[in-house]
């Protein structure tokens, strides 16, 4: 089982084909609205819009596990994400990324990926996952990590046939 093979759903609850995605790599990120890092859409955004004709697609997953910093609906979410910060990449359904209620995605992502001294928890908003064109996590971002601390190591995933 590669990360492709986990169901998500989109901000409308609409199932998403992950497998569609199969060849490309993603950044797999969990966002919230009220957090000091919201303004990372934009870069994020950006990130997306110059390497997409790459093969390389961003997915936010709004998450309120922390300090509750997204208590909005995933609807309600993406319509800011649009209006404020211009997102057009895939803004998923909202999800917990911790504890037993973990979406099976972020599970996955964080055994694949652990963090620093090999902890599995998410420790806040903004903890992206860059994964591989054959679905395998490459590497956990810290929320402070903004697009140039992640470049070199997309531009090299985006090289590998």
């Amino acid at each position: 089982m590669t990360l492709h093979d986990h169901e998500c759903r989109t901000h409308r609850g609409e199932p998403f084909n992950l497998r569609a995605l199969r060849g490309q790599v993603l950044l797999i990120v969990n966002v919230a609205s009220k957090c000091g890092f919201t303004p990372q859409l934009r870069e994020l955004e950006m990130l997306y819009r110059h390497h997409r004709e790459r093969g390389f697609t961003v997915l936010g997953f709004p998450c309120n596990q922390f300090a509750r910093q997204s208590p909005e609906s995933a609807e309600a979410f993406c319509s800011l994400g649009e209006r404020e910060y211009g997102v057009t990449f895939p803004l998923m359904e909202k999800v917990d990324v911790n504890g037993s209620g973990a979406h099976p995605l972020f599970k996955a992502l964080k055994a694949e990926a652990p963090g620093v001294l090999g902890t599995r928890a998410i420790k806040w908003n903004f903890t992206k996952f860059l994964v591989s064109r054959d679905g395998r996590a490459i590497r956990r971002f810290a929320p402070r990590d903004g697009s140039r601390a992640m470049l070199l190591t997309l531009e090299q995933a985006l090289d590998e046939a």
